[in-house]
């Protein structure tokens, strides 16, 4: 249990700390450093696999091409929420960026009604406070939150998508990255591409930044596979919380973008609606088993 506490609590603070990292990057497009942590991440996932000999799960994607199709599906949501945050980050909307993975979690709920799951009050509470949130971002602020929407429902997608498909984590990686490679690697090679060629622009420091997006995609992804196999859904849902907090925090302190007024309001709302989604998730998963009849 302590192992996959720490290990889940690194991963969700390594995404938290993410945009550090890509604020390095001035003046460099998203989608080109979307294609250098495609390049270098399956590089780095491919020779995980040789060294353990993981091979088994090619014959899977051969004899049932539906695997391939939900990969390539998943491929294209993860692509998407890489872009839309890298862009965000670039921009200095690091606050909106962490909007979108508050509300991830409201998001599945949505999904889950889609599947035909049925609801408890305390989950339609926090639907209306984070509804509420979102239209008082809308109205108030007078800017459609379509940053954190555009994050949360493309990584809600890839989650529901992932979990429907047999393959490991890494595993499941090393397929969507293949998928992407074409056109990452088409990206960086064509001219006029929209690519700046900062790799061979002769800065090595700058080529080293970009050579460790192989490992800062793949590592956090590795530890929270350890970690979710051995702690429960409840204290998988808390810890999921560290990494948008820690953005929101940066976004605040460091980087001193505009939280305040309406702005906070539709915040607060949101955060009504994860603590009642919360609070719901560790009653209903740690109440004694005399009451599980209970109504809500």
């Amino acid at each position: 249990m302590l192992a996959g506490i720490l290990s889940t609590a690194a991963a969700f603070t390594i995404w938290g700390i993410f945009p550090l990292y890509l604020r390095l990057f001035k003046n460099i497009p998203a989608l080109e450093i979307l294609s250098h942590r495609v390049v270098w991440s399956i590089l780095l996932v491919l020779v995980i696999l040789a060294v353990r000999k993981q091979w088994s799960w090619l014959s899977k994607i051969v004899q049932q091409p539906r695997i391939g199709l939900i990969f390539v599906a998943s491929a294209a949501f993860l692509a998407t929420n890489w872009v839309v945050y890298v862009w965000a980050v670039g921009e200095q909307r690091i606050i909106d960026a962490s909007l979108g993975y508050f509300i991830t979690p409201l998001f599945n709920i949505l999904f889950g009604i889609m599947l035909g799951e049925r609801l408890r009050n305390a989950q339609w509470l926090a639907i209306a406070f984070a509804a509420s949130g979102v239209m008082w971002l809308t109205l108030g602020v007078g800017q459609f939150p379509w940053i954190g929407l555009t994050i949360a429902v493309t990584f809600s997608l890839y989650g529901l998508l992932r979990k429907t498909a047999p393959l490991g984590p890494l595993e499941g990686l090393a397929v969507e990255t293949l998928v992407m490679l074409p056109l990452a690697a088409l990206f960086l090679l064509l001219p006029n591409s929209g690519s700046s060629d900062s790799f061979t622009a002769g800065d090595p420091l700058l080529s080293a930044l970009l050579v460790a997006a192989g490992p800062i995609t793949t590592v956090p992804l590795l530890l929270f596979a350890f970690g979710a196999r051995r702690i429960p859904m409840s204290m998988l849902g808390l810890l999921q919380y560290i990494g948008p907090s820690i953005q929101l925090l940066l976004g605040i302190w460091l980087y001193h973008e505009p939280f305040g007024g309406n702005r906070l309001i539709g915040f607060a709302l949101i955060w009504a609606g994860l603590f009642v989604y919360s609070v719901q998730g560790l009653w209903h998963s740690w109440k004694p088993s005399s009451r599980v009849n209970l109504p809500d």
